[in-house]
């Protein structure tokens, strides 16, 4: 998948509810509240693959979306500012480009829906409660790696390859030690058993 496509697809991760058509003009439009951590120019293809993906979902800007963009321009110190006058502007979603400003906005509103975007590790964060239930106001895209969901990956490639009997992992020597690594490969053997090779490399 293209960083392109990735962007489309949280794009309909939005969810934004349908307008009726009397209401698609811009004073009556969706207001979407978009925290990014670095600059226009830097993000200026996000920005593009993002409206693309609202567009094909039939929310096209200056129609019936209005985009409220934040920048921090590489200073995490504004993200409380930028999410707290979002807030103020009663935009209907926040899209946070990263962790740091997901945390931000959740401090900020427990009412206003929150899509969080590359967060690393929003579990652990308190940013939401699991993966699989987030609860709250916080949803959207993640790369943490849960036990749950590497056995998952374990179960598809079985389902793909049934005659696969060993899963090598390699991981760096600064990740941690055999006992840790081990531990992100437990969960259910819904495919049968799968020798798991964890030793660091």
């Amino acid at each position: 998948m293209t960083r392109r496509a990735f962007i489309r697809g949280l794009a309909g991760a939005v969810m934004l509810p349908p307008m009726a058509a009397d209401a698609e003009t811009p004073a009556k439009a969706r207001r979407i509240g978009l925290m990014m951590s670095t600059t226009p120019v830097a993000a200026s293809h996000i920005v593009a693959a993002f409206a693309d993906g609202l567009r094909e979902l039939g929310h096209v800007e200056g129609k019936n979306v209005v985009f409220e963009y934040r920048w921090a321009e590489g200073k995490p110190e504004r993200f409380a500012e930028m999410a707290a006058d979002l807030v103020r502007q009663k935009v209907d979603v926040i899209v946070a480009s990263s962790q740091a400003p997901a945390l931000a906005a959740k401090r900020a509103t427990k009412t206003i829906p929150i899509v969080m975007v590359n967060a690393t590790d929003p579990v652990e964060v308190g940013l939401v409660a699991s993966l699989a239930r987030p609860g709250g106001n916080v949803t959207g895209l993640s790369q943490q790696l849960t036990p749950e969901i590497r056995a998952k990956q374990v179960q598809l490639l079985k389902e793909a390859l049934p005659k696969v009997s060993r899963v090598a992992a390699p991981k760096p020597r600064h990740d941690g030690g055999p006992g840790r690594i081990r531990g992100r490969w437990k969960g259910p053997r819904a495919t049968g058993p799968v020798r798991r090779d964890t030793r660091r490399r």
